[in-house]
C-alpha cells in the first residue's frame, strides 16, 4: 500500500497545484468567475476540473481493489493513474504534446481495469 498512498499523495499534491494555477490566472486575467471566454483560462479550469472528475473515483475504485489484488496489481494501477493524470494536465496547459490524449487513455484504462477488477471480486470470483 505505501505505493499507493505516495501516489495518491502525489495525486493531491497535483491537485492543489492546478488549483492554485487557475487562482492565479484568476487575478492575471481579472476573471472573477468563469472563463470570459479565454482559451487560456478555460484549459486551466478544466485541467483542474478533470482531475477532480476522475482521480478521486478511481482512487477510491484502487483502494477497494487491494483488499483482493495484489500488491503489484494495486501499485502498478496507482503509479499508471499518476502519470496518466499528470500527462493530461500538461498537455492541457501545453506543456506535453499530445499528454491529454495519452492521459486520457491511459485514466481510462485504469478506470476500466479497476472496475472489471472490483466486479470480479464482488461476484466472488476472486477470493482473498
Amino acid at each position: 500500500m505505501p505505493v499507493f498512498f505516495v501516489c495518491a499523495g502525489l495525486l493531491g499534491l497535483l491537485a492543489a497545484a492546478l488549483t492554485v494555477n487557475v487562482g492565479l490566472m484568476r487575478g492575471r486575467k481579472r476573471i472573477n468567475l468563469g472563463d470570459n471566454g479565454d482559451a487560456e483560462m478555460q484549459a486551466a479550469v478544466r485541467a483542474h476540473g478533470n482531475l477532480m472528475e476522475f482521480a478521486p473515483l478511481c482512487l477510491l475504485m484502487i483502494y477497494m481493489a487491494s483488499d483482493f489484488y495484489s500488491f503489484r496489481m494495486v501499485a502498478g494501477l496507482s503509479v499508471v493513474l499518476l502519470v496518466a493524470r499528470i500527462l493530461h494536465a500538461g498537455g492541457m496547459l501545453g506543456f506535453i504534446p499530445k499528454g491529454r490524449l495519452l492521459g486520457t487513455l491511459a485514466t481510462v484504462l485504469v478506470l476500466g481495469v479497476s472496475a472489471i477488477l472490483l466486479a470480479i471480486a464482488g461476484l466472488g470470483l476472486k477470493q482473498y
